[in-house]
């Protein structure tokens, strides 16, 4: 079989407005649509530390009324074209998108200016946001991926930006204030702090042309002298650490190892995305084989390759039935002493590349999606024919390639490892992988240091 047909992305064009906005436009005519995305160089790293939930709160409500327009309004303008809205944060931005047939483009270049430089953050949408966020984070408190997930965040990122829940806690997020959102937005929401992407059945020059008329007005402001919370901390492989979480009606336990990774720009981030695939990507993987297809620990292992702008993290991820913990456990941490110990078949390392080359086409199917991707790589700084060059980068690195920067990265003597679960029902086992700290789940505390509640507080329902 051939090998897949590289992705071939046309050069956008690129141009910065006056009052600092990055405007960048990729003409795609094949269908009449058109998608225009914002996003803005902040996210849930950016929240301030006694408040986390902040960005996903404010990306929420840009959306839902401006100044000038109501929320019901703006949905109804939507709606009357048959547009599309998205907002959201993740870690390192937050992002607006809205989707429309090419004859609505004023709409949505109208529409997008307004939310993003005038959000009314009006106390009715706040209180239902906010309530919404409330009963999400009650219901997922009982979820265990989540509780395994976002307790291997702690850990693995402490002492860092990285480390809260992107969605906050409860009680940070009943604390914030009209006035937190409107100084996070005043903060980052500024036109030299953002990029617009314009993607669809449009020109280049009326694309510019609706931009600047639209956007150029938004006045800049001037950047802050530092970021909330200072630098982010260089992290350091230490000991190994393992936290079990106790949720006495579990019938299986989540399982998370995690290892420090690699930001999103490095270079290494080429070989460790093979390695990862190799280990637990869709394609086949080791520990599927391993816990699932050999064993039947498990229904699904896989492995994530976390990379951010100023740090990474790599996680290995599987569930089983609650006896079984340990054995999952100890052939999970195989797999993971094996890459970092034995040289890489050609075999794996072909599949590998070959899922890797082959999968970047789904990416840019949509305007959505080349929207998005362009604006990744403007955000980690990275160069826009990045994709053009992406498999050749890959199907370069040989199995010593890999192999070499996966022992730099992968510590198994520095595993974080998060347990969720009946924990009574794999206690006796717990000592075979060494100390282990015991935390009750109504004693869980997302925002403490070491995950669980002071004693004072340790106990309250």
């Amino acid at each position: 079989m051939p090998p897949p047909k590289p992705v071939v992305l046309p050069a956008p064009a690129l141009r910065v407005l006056p009052n600092g906005l990055t405007v960048v436009v990729i003409e795609r005519h094949t269908l009449p649509l058109l998608t225009l995305r914002l996003v803005v160089r902040a996210g849930a790293e950016a929240d301030p530390v006694a408040l986390p939930g902040t960005a996903q709160l404010v990306s929420a409500l840009i959306t839902e009324g401006t100044t000038t327009k109501s929320a019901r309004q703006i949905a109804e303008a939507i709606d009357s074209v048959g547009g599309l809205i998205d907002s959201g944060a993740d870690w390192d931005s937050s992002f607006v998108t809205l989707s429309v047939l090419r004859d609505h483009a004023p709409l949505a270049f109208d529409l997008l200016g307004d939310m993003a430089a005038h959000p009314a953050f009006a106390p009715a949408e706040i209180a239902r946001q906010r309530q919404q966020t409330l009963s999400g984070l009650e219901v997922v408190r009982d979820d265990p991926s989540y509780v395994a997930d976002m307790a291997l965040r702690r850990m693995l990122f402490s002492g860092t930006p990285y480390s809260h829940p992107d969605d906050g806690t409860v009680e940070a997020v009943r604390r914030i204030r009209a006035e937190d959102l409107q100084a996070f937005h005043a903060r980052y929401y500024r036109p030299s702090n953002c990029f617009l992407a314009v993607v669809g059945d449009i020109t280049t020059s009326e694309a510019f042309t609706r931009a600047e008329g639209t956007f150029g007005a938004w006045q800049d402001r001037p950047a802050p002298a530092a970021r909330r919370g200072g630098p982010v901390p260089m992290l350091a492989a230490g000991p190994q650490r393992i936290v079990a979480i106790d949720k006495p009606d579990a019938v299986q336990t989540e399982i998370r190892i995690g290892n420090l990774g690699a930001p999103r720009d490095s270079p290494d981030y080429y070989a460790l995305n093979i390695a990862n695939q190799i280990l637990g990507g869709p394609a086949s993987n080791r520990l599927f084989r391993a816990l699932r297809s050999r064993q039947g620990l498990t229904y699904g292992a896989s492995s994530d390759l976390l990379s951010y702008r100023m740090l990474g993290g790599w996680v290995a991820k599987t569930f089983t039935r609650t006896p079984e913990t340990l054995k999952s456990v100890q052939i999970a941490l195989e797999q993971i002493r094996n890459l970092r110990d034995h040289a890489i078949n050609e075999s794996e390392l072909e599949t590998a590349k070959g899922y890797l080359v082959g999968h970047l086409a789904l990416e840019f199917e949509t305007s959505e999606g080349t929207a998005s991707q362009t604006l990744e790589l403007m955000l980690h700084n990275l160069p826009l024919d990045y994709w053009n060059r992406f498999p050749e980068k890959i199907r370069g690195l040989t199995g010593s390639d890999v192999w070499e920067t996966t022992r730099r990265y992968l510590h198994p003597e520095s595993n974080v490892i998060v347990l969720v679960g009946n924990v009574s029902g794999f206690k006796k086992d717990l000592k075979k992988l060494g100390p282990v700290q015991v935390i009750p789940i109504r004693d869980l505390d997302f925002g403490a240091q070491d995950l669980a509640r002071s004693e004072s507080e340790a106990g309250k329902p």
